[in-house]
């Protein structure tokens, strides 16, 4: 048998490609449906001239976008048509370190703003540069590109993010050769239309990069609700200053995090979208 990882998936047809670039289209074993197992883009696999044979273990999964072994994700937040939102933001964040994923903060469309415009959503964003790296780019005008360029090399990266947010424009300034499918925005929505219909790893210099749909509503797998503050840096660093060793950071008296929210010194936005996710969570009916 032969060792391959999985590039492409499209109505239950897999592309598997070898350590040597050569490239197959096969299905799984039918043993794999009884196994409750389902190859997913970026899997490593064992298989042979029929089918796939065997899943590797996995060092992460993504469940939205579908895709397994990243080694980070590309979150890209459009500056305007639609707006930036703060909410989704932390809410990829969120789930990216709960898949234990490096995530990487990607601001496109900045020529969209003014310039006091940009200045301003850049004096917020700011508080994400102590946590994670903050990229912005204008794919029309390729700025900022070189610096996106030295992230993605010799990664598997995926671009998730909100819809119309310009993934699969940045794409194709990364490598004009893609010429993927791009949609105006909905003046009517305020939001894109989804233009990727399928996940596909695409090889970019020494890196592979992920084109996936991109999702204007997530929501939160079933998870255990103390297990949210954990996936925030900036309330991880703060907790054993708290008066309770398993402050939620909500109601507890005495709580660090909420004396760095009234003192501004946690943005306003972050632990308001943290509130919510938390009320989201404690909402949620058991699945049985």
């Amino acid at each position: 048998m032969k060792k391959g990882r999985i590039i492409r998936l499209i109505g239950g047809l897999y592309t598997v490609i070898d350590e040597l670039g050569n490239r197959v289209d096969t299905r799984p074993i039918g043993l794999f449906r009884y196994q409750n197992i389902s190859p997913k883009v970026g899997d490593d696999v064992l298989y042979d001239e029929e089918s796939i044979q065997e899943v590797l273990p996995r060092r992460n999964d993504l469940v939205r976008p579908a895709i397994a072994n990243v080694d980070q994700a590309i979150i890209i937040n459009s500056a305007k048509k639609p707006d930036f939102s703060f909410y989704l933001l932390d809410q990829f964040l969120a789930l990216i370190e709960a898949a234990n994923v490096l995530p990487l903060i990607v601001l496109t469309k900045i020529d969209l703003l003014t310039a006091d415009e940009l200045d301003t959503l850049k004096a917020k964003l700011e508080y994400y540069s102590s946590m994670y790296q903050v990229c912005y780019v204008d794919s029309k005008n390729k700025v900022g590109m070189d610096e996106l360029m030295t992230h993605l090399s010799g990664k598997l990266s995926v671009f998730s993010g909100q819809t119309g947010a310009g993934k699969s424009s940045l794409l194709n300034a990364i490598d004009p050769l893609l010429n993927l499918k791009t949609d105006a925005i909905s003046e009517a929505l305020g939001r894109g239309k989804h233009t990727t219909r399928h996940v596909e790893l695409i090889k970019v210099q020494d890196g592979w990069i992920a084109d996936t749909p991109g999702f204007s509503k997530l929501e939160f797998p079933e998870m255990d609700i103390t297990s949210l503050k954990d996936l925030y840096p900036d309330f991880v660093r703060l907790a054993n200053e708290c008066r309770f060793n398993q402050c939620l950071h909500i109601n507890e008296p005495d709580c660090a995090v909420k004396k760095a929210y009234h003192d501004g010194r946690i943005l306003k936005e972050r632990y308001e979208n943290y509130v919510l996710f938390h009320q989201s969570i404690k909402s949620q009916k058991p699945r049985y």
